[in-house]
């Protein structure tokens, strides 16, 4: 059974690492019919993805992204093409500007916009991802 593995290292700390796994989650979800399970720990995340045919994990952590997946026979023949897919996928989230925290003493338009995007994202719909 072919495997992928995709090793990116990251300088941004497990708490925005892990709203990038969790988008990279939503998209797998709704592009590749995935079924995605979050589980959410003190140092390390572990995303566990699958569907017919494929299964996998990504592990978060504050200075890394690391996927395993073993792909079935069929998919097999497919695997360049899906690992490759995969890490400009990944590559695409880490990016992607994120933002950056403000300090308080000197309150200006940036600020707005940053204090603005928590809002954002807690209007967003749940995404179908579920912490275990």
């Amino acid at each position: 059974m072919p495997d992928i593995h995709i090793h990116r290292d990251h300088q941004l700390g497990l708490k925005a690492a892990r709203k990038i796994a969790f988008s990279w989650a939503e998209k797998a979800e709704e592009k590749f019919d995935m079924e995605c399970t979050y589980e959410e720990g003190d140092t390390e995340d572990t995303l566990t993805f699958s569907r017919s045919g494929v299964k996998g994990t990504l592990l978060v952590d504050a200075h890394q992204f690391e996927m395993k997946a073993q792909l079935g026979f069929l998919f097999g023949a497919f695997k360049d093409r899906i690992e490759s897919e995969i890490g400009e996928q990944l590559d695409a989230l880490l990016n992607a500007p994120h933002p950056v925290a403000k300090k308080k003493d000197k309150p200006g338009k940036a600020e707005k916009v940053a204090d603005a995007e928590p809002k954002k994202a807690a209007a967003k719909p749940a995404p179908k991802a579920k912490k275990a």
